[in-house]
């Protein structure tokens, strides 16, 4: 489902009109001017060492002011190395708790009780440094500033003093707001702090505003706060040629902004505390790795989500639903997931069946009959729950006292149903309650996974709201998000009306408008003023313990609101975006970032939400979404079909692009298992792969699948070329393996585009596992493998390696042992004109019950010649009746690019035939004859 502000239940021509209104006012309100300088800072007055190895200081604020309201007096520091790659920087009041990220939300190390004191040492302030394996921390006593630097070569990574010509304050820390900032190189590059949607690319750009609150605001909507709060970012520097990255958490869940001015970055924080963490990398890899360690690992995916879904807002009936999937069939365009926004649902109501559009019968024979043909079937829930008399839900609720309070009441609020209440997901006694509504829901209709959405939470009126007496709400007719509630604004107290105001929305609106009021509360007396974004997280906590609950199957949950450690338990789709070219190249950037934020499992509504693109727009669309790792062609409800079999032309490019992305399913799985064991992302930038070259440091326009298959999509109306950059090396398109981009220092290539072909380019030194595709994943999975070796173009030495990830998916555990799932490393050399391939199993018994084999074998990039007689050994014996293997050589072609890089020749060889078991290791070899 989607944003209030998106629904147009409009004409045609006046959703035009809106749109291009909408269009005009979609740059956010700049940057306020640069207040004068808060404070003084604080002093540092002592320092120890405690008995598990961090350092605790004490700090006094040096001068009182009352701008934001008055300071904290006392502050206590914690500092610890944690981990040889991960250091931590602690500030609270010393004298009184403070809101922080519950520690059951992100399990972590606790910091040591205000109190303690046995076993402290102390230390002189005139040390100044505190050693770690790969951090130095130092600090000031007077004003108090700490600084971050990197033990190997003394790069100052975060530094907190400031001086008269400075244009932040010192350290500021009062109830409502909190002010640190650290001075930056003007040549590092940045990347994070989202969830927005940034016009100028994934690179963060000096003095655009960056929000941290989340909010129901279309994604269309440019450079201001969105669904998700994810207060960490990534900093990468070249220096000298040498590159290297970091990484910088604030683990707070309060509103904020942050003001990135190209030589410093100052956070401003209504609440909570100072929790950073700081990580070394030094790789952009390394960083990722180290943050999901903290976090939490992302989620463990069901083969079958990597597959191609289509849903709309709007399948009226199942008839229709039905009919989408037989046309799906007809057009034989792979689809393995059909979904309903709440169509099906009985009044909009949550865990519930329409019994006229969806009756229950159809419904059970509809599922039972796509399961049967490997298909999967997911359903739209949202947090706010139908107050009514009848409903069983909404009574369960009551009985079991799980919603969000208001001066002892339930806080009303107003969503698609009408008057709703929103459950507590921090109190334990809702996570049970909703479990058991899961449970009973999937007792009526067996789902494959849960749509989480508008869990901002979204609220289409603002205040303290009571139902109308004598009026119908809803009123059944018109737009479905106007407020009709009888409500008044809270602005009384400081948690509604905070003395800072964030830059909410792009335009410093209220914190709690179109949401839940900031000073309702939660279990335990917590307010919604500082848990507000943990909303959504924390329903992807209980609905995944919910679905896991049901058959110990592997949870498949999408949620639209994310925060710190979301991945854990969900994927992300990016919200309401416009069926425009703009917004196709912005779903680059956003789904990248999802990659660094530790939710890999990320997509765009392809051909985009609203309205209905134009033809060309939908061709290239499917042709970048193919290769999101989560590939959904999503509409709105007042939008004309756009199911890709809608044109003829882009039922081609749908076929073309989804039928590489079901070859590469294999290549995918191993992928998402990388994720979920290293927290690696699916979908990179390049500077992932490569760090050393700074060209691509900006690039926004190709992105990476794991570390060599590139994307390079056609993003202009009416462009038949794409001008990609191919960083050093030589690449190799997927789509004609005779054609390659060879370059020693890299170069940008003219490829040809027409309307129904997508660029995709392998790496050199690679090996990716392959599979012949199908119109389901459960189809493509049982078809013979094969695998795609790449040298250096010309090669005459040369190593390549790949891996392969197979798994019963259904369990919910993704890992080695158990009998449940094998792992294999393949490996290739060249040398003195002899290829070897071969690799090594673990846990070979899952496959070779599976009867998986590689059938073919593709080397790419040799120097030339003609292959001799194939050497076969499978688990150390010899294979002598490969009568059957047949080889074949063809020539690669270079394209040269704008720069006249040398083009090399070479060749590749194809030896087909060949049955071997993917359970068991195996070694094949051949000598290349002399080139005549």
């Amino acid at each position: 489902m989607a944003s209030p502000t998106t629904q147009f239940p409009l004409s045609p021509w006046l959703l035009c009109l809106f749109i291009l209104f909408l269009a005009s006012i979609c740059s956010v309100k700049p940057l306020s001017p640069i207040p004068a300088k808060i404070g003084k800072g604080y002093r540092l007055i002592s320092i120890e060492e405690d008995a598990d190895g961090g350092f605790v200081g004490f700090l006094q604020v040096k001068q009182k002011t009352n701008v934001y309201g008055p300071d904290i007096p006392n502050l206590r520091l914690v500092v610890k190395h944690e981990t040889e790659d991960r250091l931590r920087v602690y500030i609270t009041d010393a004298d009184k708790p403070r809101w922080e990220v519950p520690y059951n939300l992100i399990p972590r190390e606790e910091p040591p009780p205000s109190k303690q004191n046995v076993g402290f040492s102390k230390i002189p302030l005139s040390v100044s440094k505190i050693s770690g394996n790969e951090f130095i921390f130092s600090f000031t006593s007077d004003p108090f500033s700490f600084a971050v630097t990197r033990k190997s070569n003394g790069q100052t990574l975060f530094n907190t003093s400031s001086d008269d010509s400075d244009a932040f304050s010192n350290l500021v820390f009062k109830d409502q707001y909190l002010e640190i900032s650290t001075k930056l190189p003007t040549d590092a590059s940045l990347y994070g702090l989202g969830e927005n949607t940034q016009p100028h690319g994934i690179k963060l750009y000096p003095n655009d505003p960056y929000t941290l609150w989340t909010t129901d605001i279309s994604a269309i909507t440019l450079n201001t706060d969105l669904y998700g709060a994810h207060p960490v970012y990534m900093d990468l520097r070249n220096v000298g040629g040498q590159p290297s990255a970091h990484g910088v958490l604030l683990l707070n869940s309060n509103g904020m902004d942050v003001f990135y001015r190209g030589n410093s970055l100052t956070y401003k924080v209504i609440g909570g505390i100072f929790d950073f963490y700081f990580f070394c990398g030094p790789s952009p890899l390394d960083v990722v790795t180290q943050y999901t360690s903290l976090i939490g690992r992302p989620a463990p995916m069901p083969y079958w989500a990597f597959g191609f879904h289509q849903c709309r807002w709007g399948y009226h009936n199942l008839s229709v639903v039905e009919n989408v999937v037989k046309n799906y069939k007809e057009a034989r365009i792979p689809l393995d997931v059909i979904w309903n926004d709440d169509d099906h649902m009985d009044g909009h109501k949550d865990f519930t069946l329409n019994p006229v559009n969806y009756p229950r019968s159809k419904l059970l024979a509809f599922v039972d009959k796509i399961h049967s043909q490997g298909m999967k079937y997911v359903v739209l829930i949202d947090p706010g729950i139908a107050v009514n008399s009848t409903y069983g839900v909404h009574q369960r609720g009551m009985a079991n006292d799980v919603f969000i309070k208001y001066h002892g009441e339930p806080y009303l609020a107003q969503v698609w149903p009408g008057a709703v209440n929103f459950p507590d997901y921090l109190n334990p006694k809702t996570v049970a309650w909703w479990g058991d509504e899961i449970r009973r829901f999937h007792e009526l209709v067996p789902v494959d996974g849960l749509w989480i959405d508008m869990n901002e939470a979204s609220n289409f009126c603002t205040g303290l709201c009571k139902i109308p007496k004598g009026k119908q709400c809803p009123t059944g007719t018109g737009p479905g998000w106007i407020c009709c509630l009888e409500c008044k604004n809270i602005t009384k107290t400081r948690w509604d009306d905070p003395p800072y105001k964030i830059n909410a929305s792009g335009s410093q609106v209220p914190i709690g408008y179109k949401t839940i009021a900031t000073s309702a509360v939660h279990y335990n007396g917590v307010l919604e003023y500082d848990a507000h974004s943990l909303y959504g997280f924390s329903e992807a906590i209980a609905t995944h313990k919910g679905l896991q609950a049901l058959e110990g199957k592997r949870p498949f949950i999408l949620s639209r609101s994310t925060f710190v450690g979301s991945g854990r338990y969900a994927a992300h789709w990016t919200g309401d975006n416009q069926g425009t070219w703009e917004n196709l190249r912005y779903s680059i950037s956003t789904m990248l970032n999802f990659g660094i934020f530790g939710i890999p499992m990320v997509g765009s509504d392809i051909c985009g939400f609203y309205p209905q693109p134009t033809e060309e727009l939908c061709n290239r669309w499917i042709e970048v979404g193919a290769f999101y790792p989560f590939s959904r062609d999503h509409a709105n409800y007042y939008s004309p079909n756009q199911e890709l079999y809608v044109w003829d032309t882009v039922a081609e490019s749908a076929r073309n692009a989804l039928g590489m992305r079901y070859r590469l399913l294999p290549y995918l799985y191993t992928l998402s298992y990388q994720a979920h064991t290293t927290g690696a992302p699916i979908a990179r930038p390049l500077f992932f792969s490569f760090p050393s070259y700074v060209e691509c440091y900006g690039l926004s326009t190709q992105f990476l699948l794991g570390s060599g298959l590139m994307v390079s999509p056609v993003l202009e109306q009416g462009a038949t070329t794409v001008k990609a950059l191919f960083p050093p090396g030589t690449w190799y398109s997927m789509f004609d393996m005779r054609q390659m981009v060879s370059s020693k220092d890299g170069q940008y290539a003219t490829l040809d585009a027409p309307l129904n072909v997508v660029n995709v380019h392998v790496y050199q030194n690679a090996i990716l596992p392959m599979q012949q595709g199908g119109m389901t994943s459960k189809e493509a999975r049982m078809t013979p493998y094969s695998l795609v070796v790449t040298f250096p173009a010309g090669a005459s030495v040369g190593e390549a390696r790949g891996n392969l990830f197979v798994d019963d998916d259904e369990l919910p555990e993704m890992k080695l042992g158990g009998g449940s799932s094998t792992y294999v490393d393949f490996y290739s050399t060249v040398s003195m004109n002899t290829v070897k391939v071969w690799s090594e199993v673990q846990e070979g018994e899952f496959a070779l019950t599976k009867g998986w084999i590689i059938d073919r074998i593709s080397v790419l990039g040799l120097l030339g010649g003609t292959p001799g007689a194939v050497e076969i050994e499978v688990d150390g014996s010899a294979v002598t009746e490969a009568l059957s293997v047949e080889t074949s050589v063809s020539e690669q072609t270079g394209i040269e690019g704008s720069n006249g890089a040398d083009v090399q020749k070479s060749v590749m060889v194809e030896v087909a035939g060949l049955a071997l078991p993917v359970g068991k290791k195996f070694a094949l070899s051949w000598k290349m004859g002399v080139q005549g």
